[in-house]
């Protein structure tokens, strides 16, 4: 005996009319990298590998500079062999790579190059402007001018034995001062 699951199917959920409505509305970079990926996984999935031809590859060189022109062209990708769209999706990858995962590894490669170029500098003038780029870094921080200030938080019984033991020392010190006398003139 076979026995077969039927999901329950919501009645009152309207489906789209076609699939083109179901879709999200994609940019054209997006919908370039989506074509790619089903491209390639129909490729691997086929064993044919895809080789674009001289011709394949002015296309697609033509379409990324109207789509870098204009960027509000929509092109029809559907008109092009898939060598073609494979090509072009490597091209914007290529130029749209991020090369590092979190900006501390690019400070560090920063870093890192300007103590080279302190290092095998050739002349004086070089090696000062490598070390000025460098101590200007956040963290480095060598030419920042800085004052701090802190706030020490007291009970007020404390501040007010701290002041009363300051004011009776200015008082004693005052008391044992001399005293010169000032002549005051008055104008004619």
């Amino acid at each position: 005996m076979t026995t077969y699951l039927i999901p329950d199917i919501d009645t009152d959920i309207p489906l789209p009319i076609s699939a083109g409505m179901a879709m999200p509305e994609l940019s054209p970079a997006d919908e370039l990298a989506m074509r790619a990926r089903t491209i390639k996984l129909l490729s691997d999935a086929t064993g044919q590998a895809l080789v674009p031809t001289e011709d394949d590859q002015s296309r697609a060189m033509s379409i990324a500079k109207e789509m870098m022109q204009d960027p509000s062209i929509r092109p029809d990708f559907a008109n092009y062999p898939n060598e073609t769209m494979a090509y072009l999706a490597g091209m914007i990858t290529q130029h749209k790579v991020q090369l590092v995962d979190e900006l501390s590894e690019l400070k560090m490669y920063v870093v890192n190059r300007l103590i080279n170029e302190i290092e095998t500098a050739t002349s004086a003038k070089d090696r000062i402007a490598a070390l000025t780029k460098l101590g200007d870094i956040d963290g480095v921080d060598a030419f920042k001018r800085r004052s701090e200030v802190t706030h020490v938080v007291k009970p007020m019984e404390e501040v007010e034995k701290e002041l009363l033991s300051t004011l009776e020392a200015l008082r004693i010190s005052v008391d044992d001062a001399e005293y010169v006398e000032y002549a005051v003139v008055e104008p004619e």
